[in-house]
């Protein structure tokens, strides 16, 4: 398309058009969040069954509003939640897939909201920070929003993005995606796009916007050890047979050292460094115990000894314990020594980790270990490679200035010790790379009672997605 400043269809120039959009933005804001309250009330749990139908009826309402901000809507049935795909077809040079997920986490317990949790509602944050309260509001119903309602702004300012757009999405991202890997072996061809965005990310601070130049990868692992045929008793066999809860047990602390590194072999091979830059950047940004682990009650990294805190969560691998069962858990006492013990595990991955090896090498680990009379079995989830941003991209360059002409200040570049398993799907099937930026902020309670989604990032996420698809073009 063309510059800025160039002609565009309707007879507006792109800097005119940008600014008519930001000032609809700033109009419809009032209507917008009527809109955002619509979609919050649907409580499209994708985990409970029960909530089938009202999953369905979520996505029929995002078709619904992308047919009326004049993008051609399909509602696709899958193996579970159906998706939803949109497009225009300008002639645009370039196109953009948006990704977004219409379904929401269970809201258990429910004793903690304060209001029910599909009622969304106006609330007020600890500094006097205007908030909308609702299961979903920040993750991803509000994010979601804050793109379709920058479409909306264009179209109220008579003309539409310089880029054609694609927005896809989806109803299970908060079950694991089971349906993607068909749906994309089946429906790419509607995907195609020369770059993904999405926004299901935070900002640094409320005033510091950021885009998530990596995302961890993930490996899900469960390992059993069996050890007799059956529950002994611990005072007859106590001192002579094997309990699989200290094998286990012997083994998962052998994994880590003194120094927080992980000790199985051929774990790091694979693992780059960040660009000096990159870490003198982040530096720069001082996170420390007081900011991130205090809040949680904690006081000391636990990482590698070497390395900055800011490294340990967003651009270095982790083995965590998630949990470790066997023997008798109920109340009182059984004094047993237990025939199994479990223990569930999830590996973070950077870099050019491949899941398959991490996953080989740690059942190596296991079976290396294990003593006479005991056995291994391992169960695996899946697993996806890490995600990482070309620093010299044009496309994050444009989008970097985007942001800071709407905040005031350089949006800052960060890693996410999360994974979003879609992102690593739109580089293999898809072949593009992703910007991910996001307006969710620390406090927003994803996941927990009485969720919220700042009013402001709601609006300033408007606006930046008006100026980042006028930077894209």
């Amino acid at each position: 398309m063309t510059a800025s400043g160039a002609q565009i269809d309707g007879g507006l120039t792109g800097e005119t058009l940008g600014r008519k959009a930001l000032a609809a933005a700033d109009a419809g804001l009032d209507a917008a969040l009527g809109r955002l309250f619509e979609f919050l009330r649907i409580p499209s749990i994708s985990t409970d069954p029960a909530y089938r139908e009202r999953c369905r009826e979520a996505a029929s309402w995002a078709a619904a509003t992308l047919d009326d901000l004049g993008l051609a809507a399909t509602v696709i049935p899958t193996t579970g939640h159906p998706v939803v795909v949109a497009r225009t077809d300008t002639g645009a040079r370039r196109r953009v897939l948006f990704y977004g997920h219409y379904d929401v986490q269970p809201v258990d317990p429910l004793d903690l909201w304060e209001t029910p949790p599909f009622a969304p509602r106006f609330g007020a944050g600890a500094d006097g920070r205007r908030t909308i309260v609702g299961r979903g509001a920040s993750d991803d119903k509000g994010q979601v929003l804050t793109f379709l309602e920058a479409l909306r702004a264009f179209r109220a300012a008579g003309g539409a993005p310089p880029v054609d757009i694609t927005v896809f999405l989806e109803g299970e991202e908060e079950c694991g995606s089971p349906s993607l890997p068909a749906f994309f072996a089946a429906e790419a061809g509607r995907l195609k796009a020369d770059l993904a965005l999405v926004c299901d990310t935070g900002m640094w601070n409320p005033t510091t916007p950021s885009i998530t130049t990596s995302l961890r990868g993930i490996l899900p692992v469960e390992v059993t050890i069996t050890g007799a045929s059956r529950d002994l008793h611990s005072g007859l066999y106590g001192g002579a047979a094997r309990n699989p809860i200290h094998v286990l047990a012997d083994i998962l602390a052998a994994a880590r050292d003194a120094d927080g590194r992980i000790t199985i072999p051929g774990f790091y091979d694979e693992v780059r460094e960040m660009p000096d830059p990159v870490r003198d950047a982040w530096a720069r940004l001082a996170l420390g115990p007081e900011d991130f682990l205090k809040p949680v009650g904690l006081s000391v990294p636990a990482g590698e000894r070497d390395r900055m805190l800011i490294e340990q969560i967003q651009s270095r691998p982790t083995m965590e314990v998630n949990g470790i069962f066997g023997g008798y858990t109920g109340e009182g006492t059984k004094t047993i020594i237990p025939a199994k013990a479990t223990a569930k595990i999830s590996f973070r991955l950077v870099a050019d980790q491949d899941p398959a090896k991490i996953a080989a090498a740690f059942e190596g680990f296991v079976r290396a270990r294990l003593p006479a009379d005991c056995g291994a079995s391992f169960t695996g989830h899946g697993g996806s490679r890490a995600f990482l941003v070309d620093p010299a991209s044009p496309d994050l360059a444009h989008a970097a200035r985007a942001l800071e002409a709407e905040w005031g200040v350089a949006p800052v570049m960060v890693g996410s010790g999360g994974s979003i398993p879609i992102v690593g799907q739109f580089k293999s099937h898809l072949g593009i790379d992703t910007l991910l930026i996001g307006f969710a902020l620390d406090d927003d309670r994803i996941h927990s009672p009485n969720e919220k989604y700042d009013v402001t990032s709601f609006h300033k996420g408007t606006r930046s997605w008006v100026r980042i698809l006028q930077a894209l073009g």
